[in-house]
Order: structure tokens, then sequence, then C-alpha cells
């Protein structure tokens, strides 16, 4: 039986990573007739929306942790995962199990099936998206936490209507898709806001301009968190920090997990069961909060990373330079990936650099972010292979220094992959 559903939910995947040959298209027009087609799951559970460029995957995370503390059913949607795809869908924080996934993923097929032969293509995220939303719906979730795909205004995950808004930091991001400006892409996250629904957000000008004429448009309340919070201690198991009056700690490394567990205590402030049943959980939902490949100490020395923006990798640096002083770091990216800004702000927290290019059709050749690294650390070398990598990194660092592994996502998981295969 082990084996059958096995070979199903491989059977299931092949299928649904083979919808990635479609691309990105953006617009609703498809996710809401697939949706339609299956009853409108989304409808039948309360939801918090999370858009932005920095922080959103990690706010959905805290979100859900307190949600969870607080004794509801929560289920979590996000983008991209590191191993499994079943990370992606879970409900009070486990994964989706392959024999879920292969039963939800059969059933929007049959579906999606039926539109293809009207010549309406779903993609890959559309299909995604409604496998989240039929899983929640048929385990009875009381809320989701649904995480933005890409922008906000034609995302797949556009298709609810939450409980609140959120609209983490902006930064420029897939520029061919959202805009060459931050008003541009502020202008297509903003696209979440449903009216009258509350909206949350840290972002500065130029981007808040433009959530809040969106927000006045709609008739939404926006509530503008001040990003001046008090971190007291910085450490490796993440801040603690001190929010109008009460000391919190986050289990999540980095300064800006405070702005990202403020932002999520400010948007669960705007639901009606907060003060009779959230309120007390916050401190507890903080602390247990899990979410993997945020400057995470793997153990053995290694640290892993995934921030792949210019305005990531400036609070990475600064948290490197505050928790560790200097390390060895393995660098590649994606190739529509900001490699100048952020090459430059890692150069200066690192004592050795490793430049490499996941495995990935997407990767930006080696040799090119080479170039670019040596501008910023002439002593850089360069090896193919992220293990290979890796393993060379292990040779250039001194007593006790950490080795992090960082640039994107896939860079992530095939170190997660080598350190599955070795003795740590």
């Amino acid at each position: 039986m082990a084996k059958m559903f096995a070979q199903s939910a491989e059977k299931q995947l092949k299928w649904l990573y083979g919808l990635q040959s479609s691309g990105v298209k953006l617009g609703l027009d498809n996710i809401r007739h697939l949706l339609r087609r299956m009853g409108d799951p989304q409808k039948n559970f309360r939801t918090i929306h999370v858009a932005g460029s920095d922080g959103k995957g990690s706010t959905c995370a805290i979100l859900a942790s307190v949600l969870r503390a607080s004794g509801y059913r929560v289920g979590l949607y996000t983008s991209p995962h590191i191993i499994r795809f079943n990370e992606r869908i879970q409900i009070d924080g486990v994964p989706i199990s392959d024999e879920d996934m292969a039963f939800f993923a059969s059933r929007v097929r049959h579906f999606a099936d039926d539109m293809r032969e009207s010549d309406i293509n779903c993609t890959f995220f559309e299909v995604t998206t409604a496998m989240a939303f039929d899983y929640f719906e048929r385990n009875k979730v009381d809320i989701a936490v649904v995480e933005v795909g890409m922008g906000g205004r034609f995302d797949a995950t556009n298709t609810i209507v939450p409980d609140v808004c959120v609209i983490n930091n902006i930064s420029l991001e897939h520029r061919e898709y959202l805009g060459d400006t931050i008003e541009k892409i502020a202008f297509e996250k903003a696209g979440i806001i449903k009216p009258g629904v509350p909206v949350v957000t840290m972002n500065p000008e130029p981007a808040l301009g433009v959530i809040a004429d969106v927000a006045e448009k709609n008739g939404s309340p926006l509530t503008v968190v001040p990003s001046d919070i008090e971190v007291t201690e910085n450490l490796p198991d993440g801040p603690s920090f001190v929010w109008e009056g009460s000391r919190y700690h986050v289990a999540i490394p980095g300064r800006n997990e405070a702005k990202n567990a403020v932002i999520a205590l400010t948007a669960l402030r705007m639901l009606p069961d907060y003060g009779e049943r959230i309120s007390g959980h916050v401190a507890e939902g903080f602390s247990d909060v899990v979410w993997p490949c945020r400057l995470q100490d793997m153990g053995n020395g290694y640290l892993v990373d995934v921030t792949h923006t210019n305005a990531g990798s400036v609070g990475l640096a600064a948290d490197i330079s505050e928790i560790y002083g200097k390390v060895v770091i393995v660098f590649g990216l994606l190739d529509d990936k900001d490699v100048e800004d952020i090459s430059r702000n890692l150069s200066a927290v690192a004592s050795k650099m490793v430049v490499t290019a996941p495995d990935c059709p997407r990767a930006k050749p080696m040799e090119k972010t080479y170039e670019v690294v040596r501008k910023y650390f002439p002593d850089a070398e360069s090896v193919h292979g992220v293990a290979k990598a890796i393993e060379r990194a292990d040779e250039l660092r001194g007593e006790g220094e950490k080795v992090l592994i960082c640039g994107s996502f896939y860079m992530a998981e095939e170190a997660l992959r080598w350190m599955g295969r070795t003795s740590l």
C-alpha cells in the first residue's frame, strides 16, 4: 500500500512540475474558473493574506505559530519550498502527507484537464493554490495564513477575501513582471487590498503613498507600524525585543525578524477574536515559531540563508557582523537577481568567498557572478557545484569560523541535501 501511494505521489508531482513549462501567467481568470468548478473552497475558511518582497514568509510563519498557540486549526500556504513540495501546504505546522498530496493533486487535475480541453491552461502555481485551498477546506481549518507568490494584484492567491491584509517590505524584484520602480511594484503588491479589509504595513515612502492611496480607494483601514523597534539582544537563536512595554523573543534569527513579529502582532490585533482568544498566546507563538533557512545554524559550523534581494542582503550582512563577526561565504544566485548590490553587501562580512551556481536552469552562470564578486572581494574563488563549493569553504575556514551558504532557495536546497549525505 505504501509503495502504491509513493508511486501515486511521484506521478502527481511529475504532472505538477510539468506545468512549470507554462511559465508565469499573471491574471485571475484561470484560477477563478478553476476554483469555481471546485465549489470555491477558499470561501469556507478565514484567511490572512501576506504580500511583500522581503520577510513575508517569516511573517506568515509567525502568524501561524501564534494562531496555533491560541488553539486554532491553522493552514499555512507558502512558496517556494526548500526540499520537498509538501512544505508549501501545512496544517498546524505539519506538511501535507504524500498520500494527501497525491489525492488533492488528482482532484485538481480532473478540473484542470477539463479546462485544458477548452484551451484554458492552468499554471503550476494556480494548481498548487487550488490544491491548498481544497485541502484546507476539507480538513476544516479555522483560519489559513496565505503568502502571495509574486506581486499580488494578479497572483493566484488573490482570490481570497481575508480578515486582514499584510504588505511587508517592498524592494525592486521581478521587474519584468511587476515594474521597474518601487511605486509600480507597490501598486502590484497593494492589489491584495479588499474593500473594507484592514491593511497593515511598515513600508516607508514611496511605497507607503501607493499603499495608502489604494487603501483609501477601497475604504480599507490602514495601520502603519513604526519601524523603530527596540532590539535588546540579537542572538543566534533569534532577537529579543521590547514593543509597547512588553518583552518578546522570536525564534527566527535576525534583527528584521523583530519587525516581522511586530507586523504579525499588529495584524492579529485586527482580528475580532484577538482580545478574548489570541492576546494571551503571542509570546508563546513568537518563541515557538519554526521557519527554516533564515540564518539558520545547522550545526558543525554551517549557516544557511535564502536571502536573495538587495534589501535582504543588507539585513543579513548586518546580522552576520553583529552575531558572528565574519564568515566564509558560499554564494550563488538566480539570473534575475541583483548580483552587484548583493555581492557588495555580503563581501563586507566575508573572511573568504567561494562563488558557485545552484543546479537550476534559471541560475546565474558562475562565471558572471564571480566576475562581479571579485570587484568587492578580489581573493574570491569559484568552484563548480554547491557541494564542492561547501567542501572548499570547509578547507578555507579558520578555527571556530562559520560557513554561510546563501543566495537562493536552490542554494539552500543543495546545501541541505549535501548535509544529509554527510555525517552532519
